[in-house]
């Protein structure tokens, strides 16, 4: 499975922006997709998860009712649609894809296999 993320760019606070993570390599319907993102000096930390059918999210307390997971299983396609960005959401994004998960949603790095190569979102105050 290849991920390619893309939509990172520089914004001002309180703007906008969304994430594509395309996949190929196989179909991803049915798998655990997750975005986690890795601010300079921190670790890298969970942001939102959807279940393979898309019935099923999760996010950190920290981008709650900000930030939107969504996925279209018919174009490999997994979203996110950030609102109201903050300083503090600047960092490089991964998508990341669970093909042991089958049920649920988790928010725990290791539960990903495979990775994309980050977009990188900066935003200005």
């Amino acid at each position: 499975v290849q991920l390619q993320a893309s939509g990172g760019g520089l914004v001002q606070a309180g703007d906008s922006l969304r994430l594509s993570c395309a996949a190929s390599g196989r179909s991803f319907t049915n798998y655990n997709m997750g975005w986690f993102r890795q601010a300079p000096g921190k670790e890298r930390e969970f942001v939102a998860t959807i279940s393979g059918s898309g019935t099923t999210t999760d996010y950190a307390d920290s981008v709650k009712g900000r930030f939107t997971i969504s996925r279209d299983n018919a174009k490999n396609a997994v979203h996110l649609q950030m609102n109201s960005l903050q300083p503090e959401d600047t960092a490089v994004y991964y998508c990341a894809l669970s093909s042991a998960l089958r049920v649920g949603v988790s928010s725990v790095v290791q539960v990903y296999d495979y990775w994309g190569q980050g977009t990188l979102v900066t935003v200005s105050s």
